[in-house]
């Protein structure tokens, strides 16, 4: 792993709120999408959890999460309906009262006409004390920040819209460099070299993903992580060489 000296770290967490996500009815679209954004900006996600729409659940989740990472983002659960709980779930989580934000009520007037603004719809107006709005491109309803939490949609469109106003205000750190060697044989006979190899080079990520080519031949995917230009390219030499056997 990198060391505190190697770089500034900015490191980040992922919850992911409702009961949709885990009986599978909804595939979550968002975590790869989350991942690379971050990591094209030097932040780091380091933990990822899925949570059910249980308001005790969410708060412990953000509560564990805020006190270990520089930012702490989740998706889903800020819709108009009695199991969208995310925000008072966050404002339990801060100790903070909740209530209609005029803020947030006149852009929802953006988007619905006054006389269908009903208690339901009003629900999505509803931030914490202290928080800022997250503006939400799409359909006007916000999402919002508070402390290091950014709370956004759960629908993908959405939330990646969310994301990109809130990514130029975030603290960032070096970028992650990355370069893939293809080796033409399967982890077995590349992993004691591989091993090795990682020993030697503690501050670089070395990942193997095995996969079968259009043939069916075992193949591996080496990748090498680091934000070390010279270092990513020493290894990735001495990665080449060592499937230059399988070649």
């Amino acid at each position: 792993m990198f060391e505190a000296d190697d770089a500034h770290l900015v490191t980040a967490a992922l919850v992911i709120i409702g009961d949709e996500v885990l009986s599978g009815r909804t595939k979550d679209k968002n975590i790869g999408h989350i991942a690379e954004r971050l990591t094209e900006v030097g932040i780091d996600l380091r933990e990822v959890r899925i949570v059910p729409d249980v308001e005790e659940d969410i708060v412990a989740a953000v509560n564990a999460l805020r006190a270990r990472f520089t930012y702490v983002f989740t998706t889903g659960g800020i819709g108009p309906t009695h199991d969208d709980i995310t925000a008072d779930s966050i404002a339990r989580a801060f100790g903070v009262p909740i209530d209609v934000d005029p803020r947030a009520r006149k852009l929802l007037l953006e988007y619905i006409p006054e006389d269908r603004l009903n208690e339901a719809r009003l629900r999505m107006a509803r931030i914490p004390q202290g928080a800022e709005l997250v503006a939400n491109a799409v359909s006007k309803a916000p999402g919002f920040r508070i402390g290091n939490v950014i709370v956004m949609a759960g629908v993908p469109r959405i939330m990646q819209s969310m994301l990109e106003v809130v990514l130029p205000d975030l603290e960032k750190g070096r970028p992650m460099l990355s370069h893939t060697v293809k080796a033409n044989t399967g982890e077995g006979d590349i992993a004691a070299g591989l091993s090795e190899l990682a020993g030697r080079y503690p501050k670089v990520l070395i990942g193997s993903y095995p996969f079968r080519d259009e043939d069916g031949g075992f193949k591996t995917h080496l990748v090498a992580r680091t934000r070390d230009k010279a270092l990513l390219e020493q290894v990735t030499a001495e990665l080449e060489q060592l499937v230059a056997p399988f070649a």
